[in-house]
């Protein structure tokens, strides 16, 4: 008799599969520069903290326990997600989890504005990634993996919202691209 976790397995597993049979991935390729700047602020302030103290004469054990736990706090908030693109699926890889969708799936392509702007995809399978568009834009790569699924995924019926953000998007990827190769 199959349980409630063999069912689940079995769905993760068939969201693994490249449907599309390239193969090949695509990573964000500026996440290593992002992860060294989010460590040398880490580390700055973790450099200020214990010279502050150590200055005044305030540094004890339990103060520099203090503010290592700070400067690590720091260090996760700044991590960058890890991006992934391959034939018709796209991660993003944060410290404890991953979040995949199937991009031929797509139900809804919506951009958050605010402090930060954040790009939130979700197929018909319950997958749900929340992205930066700046990576999409950085990398014309990951955005070259995404495009095609959620394009079949619009031409299908299956993307109810978000076909506006996808030419807006379409647009700002188009102009970063030839921007780099000085065609502007």
């Amino acid at each position: 008799m199959g349980r409630r976790d063999d069912v689940r397995r079995r769905t993760l597993d068939a969201r693994a599969e490249d449907p599309g049979g390239s193969g090949a991935a695509t990573n964000d390729r500026d996440r290593a520069r992002e992860l060294w700047s989010a460590v040398r602020c880490a580390g700055l302030l973790l450099v200020a903290l214990l010279l502050v103290d150590w200055g005044a004469g305030r540094i004890t054990p339990w103060r520099a326990a203090l503010w290592f736990a700070l400067a690590g706090l720091l260090l996760v908030v700044l991590c960058p997600a890890r991006v992934c693109a391959g034939g018709n699926w796209l991660t993003s890889r944060r410290l404890v989890r991953e979040h995949r969708v199937r991009t031929d799936l797509l139900v809804s392509i919506r951009c958050l504005d605010g402090v930060s702007r954040r790009l939130v995809l979700r197929d018909s399978l319950g997958g749900r990634v929340e992205i930066d568009p700046d990576v999409l834009v950085r990398n014309p790569q990951l955005w070259g993996h995404l495009a095609p699924g959620a394009r079949k995924a619009a031409a299908d019926g299956s993307l109810r919202c978000g076909r506006a953000v996808l030419r807006r998007l379409d647009g700002e990827i188009a102009r970063a691209v030839f921007r780099a190769s000085g065609m502007q």
